[in-house]
């Protein structure tokens, strides 16, 4: 009986990408003789900026979003304020209170007011 055997066909070997870039880059150079730890702690330094300047730039962002929220409240705020202001300066006019009181049977002064003096004696 016959054995099955695989066969390997030698003259289409096509190369992947990762051995082009591994014989591109050439690591076995560097990692020959071990993994170099005179360059760990420059590696160590440029991950810990990195990582900061990730987390700055995450935190300016959010601050940026804040305060683009508070200018729309504020401008809102202003709004409502000056809204109220005219609306309390309308109220406050003198013809407007006399109208307002006239309903509770109080009636505006034709008199101009008195003033009131006393001697010291």
């Amino acid at each position: 009986m016959a054995v099955n055997t695989f066969k390997l066909k030698e003259g289409t070997s096509k190369r992947s990408i990762f051995s082009r870039v591994e014989r591109w880059i050439r690591l076995e150079g560097v990692f020959g003789y071990g993994l170099p730890l005179k360059y760990l702690p420059y590696v160590l330094f440029v991950t810990a900026v990195g990582i900061f300047y990730i987390g700055n730039s995450h935190y300016a962002e959010k601050n940026i979003r804040k305060i683009d929220a508070m200018k729309k409240e504020i401008e809102d705020l202003r709004a409502d304020y000056t809204t109220l202001k005219a609306d309390y300066m309308y109220a406050s006019k003198q013809s407007e209170v006399a109208k307002k009181v006239e309903k509770l049977g109080i009636k505006e002064s034709l008199r101009p007011p008195e003033k009131i003096t006393i001697t010291a004696e």
